[in-house]
């Protein structure tokens, strides 16, 4: 077993970093496909999905993005804004509010605390915005794994939520 951790450098994103995200998007869903998985992102790559190539460019552009590397390869991404998107039944928070709209890990790297050391990241900004809050919402179906996932990283549930048939949970952190 290797108990080192590897050196994760998390810088400012920007659109130079968008077919890096598209391809850690990409391959989730072949990931997510292979365990099984088809409902949370659906089966197409998200790079062919209408709509998504020009997401990741407004990510990119405006929103606050980060980059996760190892060795300044491209191993993660996550997208902070100030609230949720419009496009999902959410309501805004009613204090100002961090939402991460995107947190991405190159699979190839799973378990090496890069999504972790990313949502530090997007406290650490959230703190230095002077906002106390910060939330992110996820797929809740499944065995619940991921909702899981961001309650070992601090969160709470909060709100459940349907977007058509995806069935999603608001999670949320103080800081």
């Amino acid at each position: 077993m290797n108990d080192t951790t590897p050196d994760i450098r998390i810088r400012p994103g920007g659109p130079a970093d968008v077919p890096a995200v598209l391809d850690m998007l990409d391959s989730a869903v072949a990931w997510m496909n292979a365990r099984g998985n088809t409902e949370q992102w659906g089966t197409t790559p998200y790079s062919l999905v209408p709509g998504g190539v020009e997401r990741v460019q407004r990510y990119t552009t405006e929103n606050s993005p980060y980059v996760a590397e190892l060795d300044g390869v491209p191993v993660g991404a996550l997208v902070l804004d100030s609230g949720p998107s419009p496009k999902m039944p959410i309501a805004p928070a009613a204090e100002p509010e961090r939402y991460v709209r995107l947190l991405i890990c190159d699979r190839r790297y799973a378990g090496l605390g890069i999504g972790a050391a990313l949502l530090v990241r997007a406290a650490e900004e959230t703190k230095r915005a002077g906002v106390e809050l910060l939330r992110v919402d996820c797929w809740a179906g499944g065995t619940g794994e991921l909702v899981a996932y961001y309650e070992r990283n601090g969160f709470t549930r909060t709100d459940r939520f349907l977007s058509g048939a995806w069935p999603g949970q608001v999670l949320a952190r103080r800081l």
